[in-house]
């Protein structure tokens, strides 16, 4: 698997998969309608005061991965920024390192832009993969939906 990590506003043609996969994946289960998300990834696209973006891992053409970077991400907790948010990855493409490298190319680029640590919030299950991969638990059982917070130091 050969990937690229492209920032989405340079390839508009993967917007309809990046909308439909953050729909399906987290706002749908909530009763959200597709319009929903495409606003408001148009703000993180339009963001001018903030470095937020959404990046897509490609390979050889084809949309296997995405993450978004916002201010903040975690309801109960909206002090804890920049955040890290709906990071998907197809399930063809899983288990061959393409979240890892999405997340570090987020965690790059907020780098450069002199942010010093990223947060992010997951359910539970997903407690032992960021665990494993340089985020450290900082809270659990946050909000309505018993999220865990995590924090990453920045290079």
């Amino acid at each position: 698997m050969t990937i690229d990590i492209l920032d989405l506003r340079q390839v508009p043609q993967y917007w309809a998969t990046v909308v439909d996969r953050i729909w399906q994946a987290w706002w749908r289960p909530y009763g959200a309608v597709l319009g929903d998300v495409e606003l408001a990834l148009s703000e993180v696209a339009a963001a001018a005061d903030f470095p937020s973006f959404t990046l897509v891992a490609v390979d050889a053409g084809r949309f296997v991965g995405t993450v978004t970077v916002i201010k903040d991400d975690i309801e109960a907790r909206p002090d804890l920024r920049p955040c890290i948010a709906a990071l998907w990855v197809d399930p063809a493409g899983r288990g061959q390192g393409v979240g890892l490298r999405l997340v570090r190319a987020a965690c790059d680029r907020l780098a450069r832009s002199g942010y010093p640590r990223v947060y992010l919030g997951a359910k539970l299950p997903l407690r032992s993969y960021y665990s494993a991969h340089g985020w450290t638990l900082l809270e659990s059982g946050v909000g309505t939906d018993n999220l865990d917070v995590f924090v990453r130091a920045l290079p």
